[in-house]
């Protein structure tokens, strides 16, 4: 089986790729399980330029077939922030339910209409030949009211999905990868390669 290396070291995040990729005919593995851990400088102004430095650089770094995500978090209200910058937001090693506490108390008063948000993902998948392919995928939703949910990582207790009733951290892993931001850019790029 041909291997793919996802240039991540949340596991989390690795769990969701594995059971999207399931199928595809590639064992994916993770930079932690390859015994790498790059110092990968994200520069790119958009979601697809930061995945594609990722994925060139691990590909580069290994001559294996790599690839990469960059996703986010953009509410509308706060101008798209905090954007390309999601992991980044206040500071790296700032805690999640710090961030979405902030954010959540920046919506204070603000009424669901100007609560809209989405979370967005680029894949890209760098080959040793050169070739780099992208995919994009988005999920529309709410910020919500309060911290929801202990399913997921990251933005996901704030994250409402009005269609679902829930915040994407009370979703089931299995709902969460029908509809969400990288399930739709991953099954994209499972179709590509």
């Amino acid at each position: 089986m041909k291997k793919i290396i996802f240039a991540t070291g949340n596991e989390g995040k690795m769990k969701e790729v594995r059971m999207i990729m399931e199928g595809s005919g590639y064992q994916v593995v993770s930079l932690k399980e390859e015994g790498l851990s790059p110092n990968i400088v994200e520069d790119g102004t958009t979601f697809e330029e930061n995945a594609v430095i990722k994925a060139r650089a691990v590909m580069e770094l290994t001559g294996e077939i790599a690839m990469a995500d960059d996703s986010g978090l953009e509410v509308d209200y706060l101008d798209k922030a905090p954007g390309i910058y999601s992991a980044r937001f206040m500071g790296e090693d700032t805690p999640y339910d710090i961030k979405n506490q902030y954010i959540i108390d920046k919506l204070s008063g603000v009424p669901e209409e100007k609560r809209t948000a989405r979370f967005v993902c680029a894949i890209a998948c760098a080959f040793p030949d050169g070739r780099v392919l992208t995919t994009r995928g988005t999920i529309e939703g709410i910020i919500g009211y309060e911290i929801a949910g202990s399913n997921g990582f990251g933005y996901d207790p704030i994250f409402y999905v009005p269609e679902y009733g829930k915040t994407t951290a009370e979703l089931t892993p299995e709902q969460k990868n029908q509809v969400s931001h990288r399930a739709k850019a991953l099954e994209a790029m499972k179709k590509l390669i």
